[in-house]
């Protein structure tokens, strides 16, 4: 079962950008394991709180990446 864990900032994706993301990565997961994986295939996007990750020890933030 093919499965896909993306995680955004809080508050950076409306309802209709989560479905697009859902979609458009089920058909990604589609081409490379065949139309098989479909009903099997498991995309879930957490949105992660303001300051709550990091990269290259910073911590990041909406403002430092310039997002409102």
């Amino acid at each position: 079962m093919p499965f896909a864990n993306i995680k955004l900032p809080e508050g950076t994706a409306n309802h209709a950008l989560k479905e697009e993301i859902i979609h458009r990565t089920t058909n990604l997961l589609v081409e490379y394991f065949g139309e098989q994986a479909r009903p099997h295939t498991m995309v879930l996007i957490e949105e992660v709180a303001d300051g709550g990750w990091g990269r290259a020890d910073e911590t990041l933030t909406k403002a430092k990446m310039g997002l409102k």
